[in-house]
Order: C-alpha cells, then structure tokens, then sequence
C-alpha cells in the first residue's frame, strides 16, 4: 500500500467547481496528497454552455486555460507545495472523472457546476460522476443564498 493518495477533483469554471478545487487541494494538505484537477471538454457545433468554440481545437483551447487560470489561482493562494495536476480531456465529464476515479483515492465534485437544468440536491454531472465513480466521492455544496428577513415585527 502507498503512502501517497491521490485526489481528483472536477473543475468547469463554476463557483461549484471552484469550491472543489479549494477543498480538494486543502484535503491533499492535510493529508499528503497530490491533486489531480480534470476538465472534460466536448465540441459538437453547438454555441451554447460557459464555454462556446467554433471547432474542437478552439474547445479544446478553452478547456485548457480555464483549468490553468483555476489551478494557478487555487495554488497562489494554498501554495504550490501542493503536487497539483492538471489534465485537460476530451468527453462527457461524468465518463472522465468516472474513468479517472478508477486510479483515485477520492472523487471531489462540486454540487453545482454549468449544467443546463439544475437539480433539487446535486447537478447533473455530480449525480451521473457520482454513478459511475469507483471510489469515494466527495460533493462540495455551494451555499445557498441568505434567507431574506422580514422588517415587520414578529406577533406576540
């Protein structure tokens, strides 16, 4: 058995995505992991989504400086004496991170990410990921909003 565990976490840009990626490489800290942050990417024509592209390579582009720009960010502010990965792969993201959940210790998603219609507990990458995940999974919730409080006063 090693002594080094590995956690993969999803990233696509979202605040959900974003609050993995933090949690996951605080995880690795106290622990002494490595992380290896992973962003699915597809083209199939359509402009629609966070990321639009007007050819694979274009998406492909994209996907790859969005998880720069968040791991980079990510380690500026937790330090880069936290073995971080990046990998930028082409397909469903519940089909990669469920295929790299295969060489993980943990799986780390966020709630909430760039889904077009949005569940009542978990995105729909999180709950297919979490399907199709062979270890255990993590999900990161993003807060809900604030209660708004009434100004009327309360009856006695």
């Amino acid at each position: 058995m090693t002594d080094r565990h590995l956690i993969v976490v999803g990233v696509d840009g979202s605040e959900g995505g974003r609050r993995a990626l933090e949690w996951a490489v605080r995880e690795a800290g106290e622990r002494g992991s490595a992380v290896q942050a992973v962003i699915a990417w597809s083209w199939d024509g359509l402009e629609f989504g966070p990321v639009t592209a007007t050819n694979p390579e274009e998406a492909k582009e994209r996907a790859t400086r969005l998880l720069t720009k968040e791991v980079e960010a990510m380690l500026q502010r937790y330090g880069s004496h936290i073995p971080v990965a990046a990998e930028v792969i082409e397909g469903a993201p519940w089909d990669v991170l469920g295929a790299r959940s295969r060489s993980a210790d943990l799986l780390v998603l966020g709630s909430h990410g760039h889904g077009g219609v949005r569940h009542t507990v978990l995105g729909s990458v999180s709950e297919k990921s979490i399907r199709k995940a062979a270890c255990p999974v993590v999900v990161i919730p993003v807060p809900a909003a604030a209660p708004v409080r009434s100004t009327e006063p309360v009856p006695r």
